[in-house]
């Protein structure tokens, strides 16, 4: 598990402010009529996606839980050359070290088998991570990084000069991207599917695999039921780790899934500025507030108005140490105490930057409340009976009634387009936007953000005190990439850990 230092500085007394970041309110329906349609011009260019439209998983007997694992920087990588599946690279010594970090936090986890890709990048990964284990790694074809035929080994500069418009389609279609006869992203889709068979099909209740970006991706993306036009937006970095949750429907079909964590990284998720190669000047990051009494209490993952008990206090201050590594432009966060109290320590800290050692000057900071993002009266008076789920477990989202989440749904839209016209300020080419919510009001902004409905609401999970990032690498009109999902390991001994023991549960 990883850590990072506390900051010092005085646990409950404030900083210096700046007048330019007093709290103000931002209520979307107060927006211009031109704006308000310019943000549903954005969205309209974004098709909607139903849930689910994948062919079913496997049914299973027991709650699973799955780690997927991508390989440590390879030579190739290091080169920018074009791997494919071919299998000419080997870790480099960034590499090796990645793994071994990537070891240290999964140290403790009681998994029951490992699958592997048979290339040697990825096998070398798992033999790193799996460490003395007695059990064999079970080595699966079909784990291979994407087939990408005459593009590999070609630098990308002379993919680009030898192929001109088929790079160009690969850069910007992937989905309908053809090479020698072959759509080699849709190929990857049917691979994953048939690697899913063969995982959940194993007597296993926590498992491993460790293979490759691409196809991690389409793991992650058929798991949940999302197409090939995913494709590059679901991050996956080196050594990043994603964990996926399976659990049983009372009656035989396929299992409920839920993402519990998407590409938690051996480094810091918010220091590189790129996705996917592409330069991003648009950010996004999602900050969960930290624990409240409410939480603590009742086991109800809505803080309603409560403050935040002492724990939830050093979570966001350790949220605030991480997001040293960005310059904020603004934060914006529901009027609810405990995400104000966390949008003032982000804020005091990054305007603290000069003190700290982060920057030579101060940064100022305008930290902004919207209505919008307050949605948890909305749960809290039309919830069903929770007290079976255990505070913040997956699917527990599920367990409410339709017009509570039509209703949830629909808020959190209009925040939403309040967002994007945030960002979209040409003011500011380089503008970084960090929103403080309740865990339920951010899991529909990420929905938003993927152009999905509804019901895909409970297949995804965040933890108090973690951070999920959002880049625009082509602005606030184009796709967001997702950088990460349920961040927590800046929490240092706080972390929620990345897997848990199953041994003795019944279910995770």
């Amino acid at each position: 598990m990883l850590s990072f230092a506390v900051l010092h500085y005085p646990l409950l007394l404030p900083l210096h402010r700046h007048r330019s970041s007093h709290l103000f309110t931002v209520r979307s329906s107060s927006a211009p009529d031109l704006v308000e349609r310019s943000a549903e011009a954005i969205e309209d260019r974004r098709p909607v996606v139903q849930p689910y439209g994948l062919a079913p998983l496997p049914a299973i007997k027991a709650a699973k839980r799955v780690v997927l694992v991508r390989h440590g920087q390879s030579s190739w990588n290091a080169e920018g050359r074009i791997q494919g599946s071919s299998d000419f690279a080997v870790l480099t010594e960034k590499g090796e070290v990645q793994a071994e970090t990537s070891r240290q936090m999964l140290v403790d986890d009681s998994f029951d088998v490992c699958f592997s890709s048979p290339l040697k990048r990825s096998k070398r990964t798992a033999e790193i991570i799996w460490g003395v284990r007695e059990e064999e790694i079970i080595t699966d074809f079909d784990l291979r990084e994407i087939d990408l035929y005459s593009f590999q080994g070609l630098l990308k500069h002379e993919g680009k000069e030898k192929f001109g418009g088929a790079y160009r389609q690969w850069q910007v279609d992937a989905a309908n991207f053809n090479i020698d006869g072959h759509y080699p992203v849709r190929e990857l889709w049917a691979r994953a599917k048939s690697c899913w068979a063969r995982i959940l099909a194993h007597e296993s209740r926590s498992v491993l695999v460790v293979a490759h970006n691409a196809v991690n991706q389409a793991l992650v993306a058929t798991a949940i039921g999302l197409g090939t036009e995913y494709f590059r937006i679901l991050l996956q970095s080196n050594c990043g780790v994603s964990v996926l949750d399976f659990i049983p429907q009372e009656e035989v079909g396929s299992p409920f899934i839920c993402l519990n964590r998407l590409n938690q990284t051996p480094g810091s998720p918010v220091s590189s500025g790129t996705s996917a190669g592409r330069k991003s000047n648009k950010r996004i990051v999602l900050v969960c507030h930290g624990v409240t009494q409410a939480n603590s209490d009742t086991g109800f993952p809505i803080s309603g108005d409560r403050p935040m008990n002492m724990l939830g206090i050093i979570q966001s201050q350790k949220t605030a140490e991480l997001l040293l590594d960005l310059k904020v432009s603004s934060i914006i966060c529901s009027p609810n105490s405990a995400c104000t109290e966390t949008a003032s320590v982000i804020s005091r800290v990054q305007e603290a930057a000069d003190c700290l050692g982060a920057d030579c000057v101060p940064r100022y900071v305008d930290m902004k409340e919207l209505q919008e993002l307050s949605v948890g009266d909305i749960l809290c008076e039309s919830k069903k009976d929770t007290s079976e789920s255990p505070n913040f477990q997956p699917l527990w989202l599920n367990k409410f009634e339709d017009g509570a989440i039509v209703e949830l749904w629909t808020q959190s839209g209009k925040a939403w387009r309040s967002l994007l016209e945030e960002l979209a300020d040409e003011s500011d080419q380089e503008k970084v936007i960090v929103v403080v919510g309740d865990p339920v009001v951010l899991i529909a902004l990420m929905g938003h953000c993927l152009k999905l409905t509804k019901e895909w609401i409970g297949s995804f999970h965040l933890d108090a005190g973690s951070i999920s990032v959002i880049d625009f690498p082509d602005g606030p009109i184009g796709r967001g990439v997702i950088r990460c999902i349920n961040y927590t390991s800046h929490l240092g001994r706080w972390s929620i850990p990345i897997t848990r023991s199953t041994a003795d549960e019944e279910d995770f």
